[in-house]
């Protein structure tokens, strides 16, 4: 276990905290070091003193493109759930870095805001989603991120343009520049309130019949080959319902892989790999990972 953060930390601390309750995939090991910061001042003390103390951190959301690896994670992790600010300023809404991508699309659906609603079904919070630039239904984050509020590797609170964090397809350089994410703003659009319900009607209907939204999974495993599609591939390569361990490749959309039982990081791991090694044997294209793996 990790050497214990100074009592002087005003966060709540946990040690050898289980992590497969925080993950969507229900799977992975301890963390030495547990940290629930309620407010962006005590986020930047426990970052401080784990960078004092030569202690590795990361930030956890809610786990939904996420696998954990078995023997957890060695140093400190970050939870923030409990920074959900969530605020309205004419047509901008600013959310905390620990809220739901879906409350906010939620929230602007209540406040007859529109430009989100392709975000009314990723599960992923703001700083996830920030950190990848989350997607779906030809909808992106960056498409309507007016700024985002970090803390630097140096402790730094600082604000900076939607624009200058290099947002691309599943890509930023937050991580490069070891940045934390504390809240972003989104500039929307006033609009009809009964059009914008529709269409998130409309999204939610196919995601809930095109995704195996009834088993814990790690969302879309991996990101968009040019010219193909992961799950075509996957399922073109006979391995719909493949099986390792508790993991099986699900057979209602194979690009993710679901926890049908007792799986663990390991099966998803091992799985994920014998799929890139299929399909590149199949049809010489390599699946680079959406999914972030990280511990020990």
């Amino acid at each position: 276990m990790s050497t214990h953060i100074p009592l002087s930390i005003k966060a709540p601390v946990a040690y050898n905290e289980p992590l497969s309750p925080y993950t969507f995939t229900r799977t992975g090991g301890h963390a030495d070091v547990f940290v629930s910061p309620r407010s962006y001042e005590e986020a930047r003390e426990a970052i401080r003193v784990a960078c004092s103390m030569g202690m590795p951190f990361f930030v956890l959301g809610n786990g939904s493109n996420l696998i954990v690896r078995d023997s957890g994670i060695r140093g400190m992790v970050l939870y923030a759930g409990n920074l959900n600010k969530l605020e309205r300023d004419g047509s901008f809404i600013t959310a905390g870095s620990g809220t739901r991508l879906i409350d906010v699309s939620r929230f602007a659906l209540e406040n007859h805001l529109t430009g989100l609603e392709f975000a009314c079904g990723i599960p992923g919070t703001i700083g996830g989603a920030v950190y990848m630039n989350a997607g779906a239904y030809g909808g992106e984050v960056k498409d309507v991120l007016d700024s985002v509020t970090v803390i630097t590797r140096g402790g730094e609170i600082k604000t900076l343009s939607g624009l200058g964090l290099g947002l691309s397809y599943r890509s930023s350089i937050i991580e490069k520049e070891g940045y934390t994410v504390l809240e972003a703003r989104f500039r929307l659009r006033d609009g009809d309130p009964e059009r914008i319900q529709s269409r998130m009607e409309d999204l939610t209907l196919k995601r809930e019949t095109k995704q195996p939204l009834e088993y814990p999974s790690c969302g879309s495993v991996f990101k968009r080959p040019p010219g193909y599609y992961a799950g075509k591939l996957i399922q073109d390569s006979g391995l719909s319902g493949y099986q390792i361990g508790g993991v099986r490749v699900s057979e209602k959309h194979a690009g993710f892989m679901v926890n049908v039982g007792g799986g663990t990081a390991s099966d998803y791991i091992a799985l994920i790999q014998h799929v890139q090694e299929t399909v590149y044997q199949q049809f010489r294209v390599r699946l680079e990972r959406e999914v972030r793996i990280i511990g020990e």
